[in-house]
This record gives C-alpha cells, sequence and structure tokens, in this order.
C-alpha cells in the first residue's frame, strides 16, 4: 500500500453502515491521588479530584464504528435504572442513536467503576448480571435485528457474557446475515463460544482461546498456529484472528500472517479489542482484503492504548500510525 492508501480506506468507511449487537457497558471513572492509608483498614484512600462516564462494551465498538464516519446501529439492553439514564445522555452527547436500546426490568443496566490514582487502576466496582436474557427479551433483540438487516453492510456480534446473545440470537443473526451476503464478525468471552458457527471473522484473545480449547498456550507462533487450526475445525469460519497483548496479532485463513504489536507507549488496554473489531468490520463492509484490514486494526489499537481508558480511535491518529508504520 502507498502512504496515500489510508485516506482513500478512511473514506470508503464512511459510506458503510454497521450493525452492533452485544453487550452495552457504563464505564465511570473516579480520578484521584493516593496519600495515606486507612486508619480503619490497611487499604489506600483516594482523594477524588474528578469523575468521568465513558461507554464501553458493544457501545464502545459502536463509537470506533461511528467516530470513523460510518452510520453505525447499536442493539443492546439495559436495566430501568439511574445508569440507564447516565448511559442515554452519554448516547445522545456522543451523537449514538438510542432507539435499539432495549430496556430489561430484571436485570441492572451494567456498569463498570474504576477507580484510579495517577492513572494507576486501584480496584474496579461491577454493577452487573449475567444471566442469559428471557425468551420476551431475547425476541425484542431478534425483531429489531431483523428491522434494520436490510440496510446493514456488516454485523458485529461484541460478546461480554452478560447475557445478551444466547445461542438462539447468534444462531438467528449469523443465520440470516448469512443468508444475505453480510459478513459477521464476533468478538467472544468464554461463555457461548463454539455458538458462533460458520461466522465470517473470529477474534478471541489469546486466553480466550486456550481456555476453550483447554490447552495450554505459550504466546509463540507454532503453538498458536496450532491452536487456529484446531479452532478452525469446531467454528468453520472464514477467518480467525487472535489477540496476542505484545505479540501483536495473527491471522489465519487458510494461511497465517503475524502481524507485530505497533504500540511502545501504552497507558491502557481498556477498549482495544473493541476497537481491532470495530475496524474489522468497517473493513469487512468495505471489501478491503483481510491482511490490510488486520493491519490497519492493529494500528489502530495501538492508537488508543496510548489513552487512559475506552475511547474510539480518531481518524487523524491513525493516519499518523499508518505513515509511522510504512516508514519502518
Amino acid at each position: 500500500m502507498t502512504a496515500s492508501s489510508i485516506e482513500t480506506i478512511l473514506e470508503t468507511y464512511r459510506s458503510q453502515r454497521i450493525a452492533v449487537i452485544g453487550d452495552i457497558m457504563l464505564d465511570k471513572y473516579i480520578f484521584g491521588h493516593v496519600s495515606r492509608i486507612s486508619p480503619e483498614y490497611p487499604v489506600p484512600v483516594v482523594d477524588v479530584t474528578h469523575e468521568d462516564y465513558r461507554l464501553g462494551g458493544a457501545a464502545n465498538v459502536a463509537l470506533n464504528t461511528q467516530s470513523l464516519g460510518a452510520k453505525t446501529i447499536l442493539i443492546g439492553i439495559t436495566g430501568a435504572d439511574s445508569n440507564r439514564e447516565i448511559l442515554l445522555e452519554q448516547f445522545r452527547n456522543r451523537g449514538l442513536a438510542t432507539e435499539g436500546l432495549i430496556s430489561d426490568l430484571s436485570r441492572p443496566t451494567t456498569c463498570k467503576t474504576r477507580i484510579l490514582s495517577q492513572n494507576h487502576h486501584i480496584t474496579r466496582v461491577d454493577f452487573e448480571s449475567r444471566k442469559e436474557i428471557d425468551p420476551d427479551i431475547e425476541h425484542a433483540v431478534i425483531e429489531s435485528f431483523n428491522a434494520v438487516i436490510g440496510s446493514i453492510d456488516a454485523v458485529v456480534l461484541e460478546d461480554y457474557n452478560k447475557g445478551l446473545l444466547s445461542p438462539s440470537v447468534i444462531t438467528h443473526i449469523i443465520t440470516a446475515a448469512k443468508a444475505r451476503n453480510i459478513p459477521v464478525l464476533v468478538d467472544p468471552k468464554l461463555r457461548n463460544f463454539f455458538a458462533f458457527k460458520e461466522c465470517t471473522v473470529f477474534k478471541p484473545n489469546l486466553s480466550e482461546m486456550a481456555s476453550s480449547l483447554g490447552i495450554v498456550l505459550h504466546n509463540n507462533d507454532r503453538e498458536v498456529e496450532e491452536a487456529c487450526r484446531l479452532l478452525q475445525k469446531k467454528l468453520q469460519t472464514q477467518t480467525i484472528i487472535v489477540t496476542r497483548s505484545d505479540k501483536g496479532m495473527t491471522l489465519y485463513n487458510g494461511a497465517f500472517t503475524h502481524i507485530a504489536a505497533t504500540s511502545l507507549d501504552v497507558s491502557d488496554v481498556s477498549g482495544a479489542g473493541d476497537t481491532v473489531i470495530g475496524i474489522l468490520a468497517l473493513g469487512a463492509a468495505a471489501g478491503i482484503d483481510i491482511v490490510t484490514n488486520a493491519t490497519i486494526a492493529n494500528l489502530a489499537a495501538g492508537t488508543v492504548c496510548q489513552e487512559v481508558g475506552a475511547v474510539p480511535v480518531r481518524p487523524e491518529k491513525l493516519i499518523k500510525a499508518y505513515h509511522e508504520y510504512l516508514q519502518q
């Protein structure tokens, strides 16, 4: 590719329509500094300086595709609580549509509160339910997807094992999308790992793949390649992309491509996987070859790792990272 290719590719993203279906999260950040230990218990006391809210999980994937100009449709569930109202406000502030947010009275809105001191994580507090959705909510999710399938170019299934992506929902979406030749890209977690058969792109991380296959992986190329072959036999997917932390990622689509990590200035890996799957979906929708697509996704992940918290990729930072990559 030439130096101008990234600008051309980014322009193609703007005409794509992406559906993101999965577990939506509200990320709350409490920032402060630690200067003493509590006299009651031997724990640090954080003097709070400020708080911030961000969108996580499937919502962060949607932010990534939207930030690069694509029309993005997000389908997920929330509770009927105060965190839902905060989530709705965050959606409106960021220009995300709220029509796909289905309220489930039986569960809380997933909220993860992170407490940081000098940009170091002290602890995290989670409000969530991990039970699978009931049949009525399942039906609402499927109906929401059916209503938009005729207008989309790619689907992302973003699974954080919070219950939205049940086997029935997964099977329906993949079957319906395949019938229309719409690529389905999956970011899995351990539960229902093997339910995503015949998807287009399957993107586990190294530990998820090892745990699901019941094997030990030492993050060397030979072992990762063998694990990819085992996984391919089980899933029958077109492409497997394994993210490998500081080793970058490995792509398997009948042949192997190893892509080195790009960012040495890592502040926070939160949301990097969301960025990868979002970029991969844009590339699949635009018909970009998978190696180029994965290379751009890898560069995009490197840019978001340089910031604290889950943030969407910025076009200008991605262009800069791509030009630096070409000069290596």
